[in-house]
């Protein structure tokens, strides 16, 4: 379908400057106190959100290629650019089919309609995927073999080799696959989503005297996707075979008497977003069950086929799905290399993994009821993975048996099946205390776990709330009441990732434990708006999305871009996993513009455009991708001494600061604050190992030690530190 309602972005003039045709003889735009400056809305100084995610995961790609980086974690990083196409494919690619097919322009800034995105998709997405291959095959598999880890190809298999492979078909595999031979009364079968498929080319007559030309064999995913190969057949070796190897070698035995003449995998992708009109929905968990049960059949997006697939069954295939050439993916390999994650767990190979890690542990971060008393002389600041992800589930766990503690709440958007909050907050309502949950059910691929969390609870005695209609509830707080001397003492907990006791180890978080009054009043405060009815929220310290913080950054923003004018010191510092929020991005660029220097961590998607001339020469941004996830979002005003500096659970996009349930709490203690920034922003910026700058083109380049400078993590830094400040406390 023609895009021609699209608006496409103008290439920006080489060393150019973009003024406003607004500006005054003489006056520059940025010497205007904050108007509106349609050039600093021009297209093509926004980057296109969906390719900028590809270029994110581009650099995720290059820490597999990294070898600085054990050879296991390298395949990791493999499986985990696959598993982030997926879901690319799943939901951004589904989405802007979707929008094509309604009205088809452009929503971004960068005004680039749906047919035009999926065009740059198709470049960029191909190249990445033949680029998977490229270091699966050039790069992995060769050096795992030189560890001996070994794919052996068929052609190399060994008589022992063959006859175990047969054995093992017959009794591991034969009995669970289910061959679906293809005529007019068999039609193409409803295949699920990302489930691994087989296609057969066959001759001859069945025994009900039928022609068969073709069948389809499904893999349920109840079968392991790696078989390791007994060391008596492997000769000691750490040899092994990819379930999609074993199917197609023994095919045959699926189709006695007929002549198998080709066996070829494939893989279809489909919409899994869920749409809930919210308005009719009068159950949203029983609205969510019915769209789960759907979600594993939506329409196709994507086709992978493996590279010996003949163009016959490509065309074939296609057909079936209602799939555009455009859509189609040729694998030289298996069709799903995210299936690879489980080959470092089935290896006793510590010297080809990260080096074992603790979280520390320290006399403020110990947790239990001890807290308490530690929180009324001041805050505590908790740094995963770098300290203990238990302190905070030992805190609730001593609330849920202090006979003082009369109530608690507090919110969970993704937790895990077994969750040590969950059975904290089960025993806290055993105990007679008054629990309340606001519970996300719309947790993108996690809808299933937290509706049968909630129920659970429910069962328990918990209070349960799902948030509220049309908003995601995507704040991390939690909020304990206790009787102290006759009088109710509160205390709470803000943090930037979710209360799940496995991200602790794997993402990098900050959250802020008060006993202040004023933190604690405005927590309170939106626990009452989520769970009652009500005007906003007179909140007075935490920054509340939907309806103050989006205005109060923009704010903060102009705070600097005025200190600037006047002469005095200005900056920007943050960090968040995503920028595209324009009206941000167009203050940022005016503080940029009025001499403001602006700091940017992001780690994923920016659409903000750095380094162009007249707009934004004074902003820099920077993308880490290590060894732990980086998922803190901090925001700082000010220069150094001055600045105002919050942890919140928002990126800076148009959901987080329009239709979903945010904060930004002020970090008041002047100690943690200059904490804050040390290690989770400026140490960054000093990173020349696993750092990239974001260029003006919209590429990123790594940095680079120059100058004979050290090599410097940002991660490993901290986690010498951290280790350091254990043995010393």
């Amino acid at each position: 379908m023609a895009d021609n309602k699209s608006k496409k972005a103008v290439p920006l003039p080489p060393g150019k400057p973009l003024v406003s045709p607004q500006a005054l003889p003489g006056e520059r735009p940025h010497e205007r106190p904050h108007e509106l400056q349609p050039a600093l809305q021009h297209p093509s100084l926004y980057i296109n959100r969906e390719v900028s995610l590809l270029e994110f995961n581009q650099r995720v790609l290059s820490m597999a290629r990294d070898k600085r980086v054990p050879l296991l974690e390298r395949l990791r990083y493999l499986c985990i650019c696959s598993n982030n196409l997926d879901e690319f494919f799943e939901i951004r690619v589904a989405g802007l089919r979707k929008q094509r097919e309604s009205d088809g322009r452009g929503t971004g800034p960068d005004q680039l309609g749906p047919s035009e995105q999926l065009h740059q998709i198709d470049a960029a997405a191909h190249q990445l995927v033949e680029l998977q291959y490229t270091v699966l095959n050039e790069e992995l598999l060769p050096a795992l073999a030189d560890q001996k880890i070994i794919f052996p190809p068929v052609k190399d298999w060994s008589k022992k080799m063959r006859t175990w492979a047969s054995r093992f078909f017959d009794t591991e595999l034969f009995p669970v696959l289910s061959p679906m031979g293809l005529d007019p009364s068999h039609p193409f079968p409803q295949l699920t989503n990302k489930s691994l498929n087989f296609i057969v080319s066959l001759r001859g007559t069945d025994a009900f005297g039928r022609e068969a030309s073709r069948a389809v064999v499904r893999a349920p995913r109840s079968l392991p996707r790696i078989i390791p190969v007994p060391f008596e057949i492997s000769g000691g070796q750490s040899q092994f075979v990819l379930l999609s190897t074993m199917i197609e070698r023994n095919m045959g035995r699926l189709f006695p008497g007929l002549e198998t003449r080709g066996v070829y995998q494939f893989r279809v992708t489909r919409n899994s977003d869920l749409y809930l009109a919210d308005d009719d929905v009068s159950d949203l968990r029983l609205a969510l069950r019915d769209e789960l049960n759907a979600r594993d059949y939506g329409n196709a997006v994507r086709l992978e086929v493996g590279d010996d697939c003949p163009a016959s069954i490509v065309k074939f295939l296609l057909n079936q799905f209602k799939l555009d050439p455009i859509d189609l993916y040729v694998c030289n390999g298996p069709v799903n290399l995210g299936r690879l994650s489980k080959l470092p767990g089935m290896l006793d190979r510590p010297d080809l993994n990260y080096d074992s890690f603790t979280p520390v542990i320290t006399k403020t971060t110990v947790g239990g009821k001890k807290l308490f008393s530690t929180l009324k002389k001041r805050d505590v600041l908790l740094h995963y993975p770098y300290q203990a992800g238990h302190t905070v589930v030992s805190f609730l766990q001593a609330a849920a048996r202090d006979p003082k503690v009369l109530a608690i709440k507090q919110t969970l958007y993704r937790t895990g099946e077994h969750s040590a909050y969950v059975e904290a907050l089960i025993e806290a309502a055993h105990n007679g205390k008054d629990v309340t949950v606001v519970i996300e059910l719309r947790a993108r691929f996690d809808e299933d776990t937290n509706i049968k969390l909630a129920t659970q609870l429910q069962r328990a005695g918990v209070q349960v709330v799902f948030g509220v209609v049309g908003f995601k509830s995507h704040a991390k707080i939690m909020l304990v009441i206790r009787r102290e001397k006759g009088r109710m003492a509160r205390y709470a907990h803000i943090g930037t990732g979710n209360y799940h006791e496995s991200n602790t180890k794997l993402y990098t978080d900050l959250g802020l434990l008060t006993h202040n009054k004023r933190i604690t009043g405005d927590v309170q405060k939106i626990f009452n708006q989520l769970t009652g009815l009500g005007k906003v929220a007179n909140v007075k310290t935490i920054l509340h999305s939907p309806f103050n913080m989006h205005r109060k950054v923009i704010k903060l923003i102009h705070k600097q871009a005025d200190r600037a004018k006047q002469g005095k010191p200005a900056l920007i510092r943050a960090r968040m996993n995503s920028l595209n929020e324009p009206q941000i991005i167009e203050a940022l660029y005016q503080a940029s513009n009025a001499g403001v220097k602006v700091r940017l961590l992001v780690r994923g998607i920016c659409a903000l455009r750095p380094g162009v001339a007249g707009v934004s020469e004074n902003i820099r941004v920077v993308s880490v991708i290590g060894r732990f996830l980086e998922h803190s979002r901090v925001y700082a005003f000010g220069p150094d001494g001055e600045e105002e500096v919050y942890l919140s659970s928002a990126d800076w996009m148009p959901r987080n600061m329009f239709h979903r349930v945010e904060v930004a709490v002020p970090m008041l203690d002047d100690k943690l604050r200059l904490r804050v920034l040390e290690e989770s922003i400026d140490g960054y910026f000093r990173d020349n190992c696993f750092a990239w700058e974001l260029q003006s083109d919209g590429s990123y380049r790594r940095v680079q030690a120059t100058g004979g400078a050290s090599a410097f993590s940002s991660q490993s830094h901290l986690q010498a530190h951290y280790q350091k400040q254990a043995h010393q406390a």
